[in-house]
C-alpha cells in the first residue's frame, strides 16, 4: 500500500549545486536538507519545505526535461510569481487545471516546476 509520497528526484549537471542552492533556498524559500554522507559523496543537494521534498541528482550529460516536472502546491500564488520574476526567473501561466491558478517556470539548469494554488469555482 502506498502511503503518500517521499520526494521528487530532479536532475542537474555537475557543478550546479551552488546556483541550485541559491534558487531554491533564496528564491523558493525552501530549507537545505543534509543528504547522507554516503549519497553526498555523489554531489547534488535536498531541500525541503513542509511536506514536499527535492532532490537534486547529478547527472552526467544532463538534459533537461521538456514534460516532466513536479507541482508544487503554494498559497499567495500571485506574489510567489512576482517574487520569481523579480530574481529574474520568467513565469508562463496556464489556466488549463480546473479548479487552480498555476504557472510553471524552469530552475537555473532548467527543470521544469509548476507551482499551484487551489481555488473556488471560477465567477462569471
Amino acid at each position: 500500500m502506498i502511503t503518500g509520497l517521499d520526494h521528487v528526484q530532479l536532475a542537474a549537471p555537475p557543478g550546479a549545486e551552488e546556483v541550485l542552492r541559491a534558487f531554491y533556498t533564496g528564491v523558493l524559500g525552501m530549507t537545505e536538507i543534509p543528504k547522507p554522507p554516503v549519497l553526498a559523496a555523489r554531489g547534488g543537494c535536498w531541500f525541503k519545505a513542509g511536506t514536499a521534498q527535492l532532490h537534486l541528482g547529478v547527472e552526467t550529460g544532463f538534459r533537461p526535461a521538456r514534460k516532466a516536472h513536479p507541482g508544487l502546491r503554494v498559497t499567495g500564488i500571485a506574489a510567489y510569481a512576482v517574487r520569481l520574476e523579480a530574481h529574474g526567473t520568467p513565469v508562463t501561466w496556464n489556466d488549463d487545471l480546473p479548479g487552480h491558478r498555476r504557472f510553471h517556470c524552469a530552475d537555473p539548469v532548467g527543470n521544469r516546476l509548476e507551482f499551484l494554488e487551489p481555488h473556488g469555482p471560477a465567477r462569471p
